[in-house]
């Protein structure tokens, strides 16, 4: 079609969505499909939460807000950044948007010319490489890999960067690998970028909470204080809080910054949902202790399916840390052959011969630039995980050994 731009031309759909509305088609067509391609918690939003979302409406919050944000909300996100991350700024540095998703593009969008260049390391989330190229800038891979825990190492980093580098993107706890970098590893990092002074960082905190174990959340500007006029730190309500509807997104930084995003946000959606902004403060100033149940439950998730991943003869995954997904190298099944057939070549192959014959989805690890693996959510019930285990073990088991 002669009317889309050359930019979208380039640009993927997300595979985390696709898969995930392949399997609600197939649902619809009668087929039993247990979806784990999502990265959405199953928990309801806490009822204190959605109270206060009633709460608005009955009192007449229905209209718009300032582009930035309601105050309230926007001083209740300087107190959490103050009290949880040890991070200072003032009601101005902040901004809300509608998810995190948003305020990545919008940050994108205030300080990408052409040719500028985003460098990230891979696995990646979907979007990241395709928000750049959708800006004008150039994405830049740079592979880590199971042996260093998927964690971007310092000459890595140093190697990829040059004069055209503007943004390094940081997801820390990681979609889709669950990797968390310690204050250690952000310092290491640090030390490169000391180096690169034009080049700013995006940390992408959305899964700050949901760490495991004796494992501590780090962010790059409490880490590196020397960075923080040069780093965006980006977080919202959507993953720790199971408010992935309401669309609230947050993030804080340099004021130069904040504003330029203000311009592109009030010229694009003008400001995220007035009750949802309301909500969102209840969220991040009343009761936390929620959050406790939603960790221990993620982990006794997380540990059953890492076990039951690393049972089934050609699977294994390292434990995550980190967010609500196991990352699993599927590389020993490619070149196998279907009991129909086909052979699997690639992961998306393997991730249809999983949704078809196991009724199970999963992303391909080609969506995260991750050749080979398969992610698995397990923002699921207990019952659910089993069953998907369950039906990808005896998947795997029909496979036909084509060197055999």
């Amino acid at each position: 079609m002669g009317i889309l731009s050359s930019k979208l031309s380039a640009v993927k759909p997300s595979q985390t969505k696709a898969m995930t509305e392949l399997a609600e088609s197939m649902r619809a067509a009668g087929k039993t499909i247990i979806t784990l391609s999502q990265g959405e918690p199953d928990f309801d939003t806490p009822e204190h939460i959605a109270k206060a979302g009633i709460a608005a409406i009955q009192a007449g919050k229905t209209r718009y807000t300032s582009v930035a944000g309601i105050a309230p909300l926007r001083e209740a996100i300087v107190e959490k950044f103050r009290r949880e991350n040890n991070l200072t700024y003032t009601a101005e540095q902040i901004t809300v948007g509608c998810g995190a998703k948003q305020l990545l593009f919008s940050a994108l969008m205030a300080t990408l010319d052409e040719g500028d260049e985003v460098v990230f390391p891979t696995p990646c989330w979907v979007s990241y490489p395709e928000m750049v190229k959708l800006n004008g800038g150039v994405p830049v891979a740079i592979p880590t890999s199971v042996g260093n825990g998927f964690i971007l190492q310092p000459d890595d980093l140093r190697a990829a960067l040059n004069d055209n580098s503007k943004w390094l993107m940081l997801n820390s706890p990681s979609n889709p690998t669950g990797a968390v970098y310690s204050a250690s590893d952000l310092q290491a990092l640090a030390e490169v970028l000391r180096d690169f002074p034009k080049v700013w960082i995006l940390s992408d905190d959305i899964y700050e909470h949901l760490v495991y174990g004796d494992v501590e959340f780090a962010t790059m500007a409490a880490v590196a204080p020397d960075l923080a006029d040069r780093t965006l730190t980006v977080n919202g309500v959507s993953k720790s809080y199971a408010m992935t509807g309401w669309r609230v997104g947050y993030a804080g930084g340099p004021l130069e910054l904040i504003k330029a995003m203000n311009t592109v946000q009030g010229q694009s959606t003008s400001h995220t949902c007035s009750i949802s902004q309301h909500a969102s403060v209840t969220a991040l100033t009343g009761d936390q202790s929620f959050m406790n149940e939603f960790r221990s439950a993620f982990k006794a998730r997380r540990d059953a399916m890492v076990t039951s991943i690393n049972a089934v003869p050609g699977l294994s995954c390292d434990t995550p840390d980190g967010a609500f997904y196991v990352f699993a190298d599927c590389r020993e099944l490619l070149g196998n052959v279907t009991p129909g057939g086909k052979r699997l070549e690639t992961d998306m192959d393997f991730a249809m011969y999983l949704m078809e014959v196991a009724g199970v989805a999963v992303v391909p690890g080609s969506g995260f630039l991750a050749d080979g693996f398969i992610r698995i959510s397990y923002a699921a019930s207990e019952m659910e995980l089993a069953s998907a285990c369950d039906a990808i073990h005896a998947a795997v088991t029909q496979l036909i050994d084509a060197n055999a």
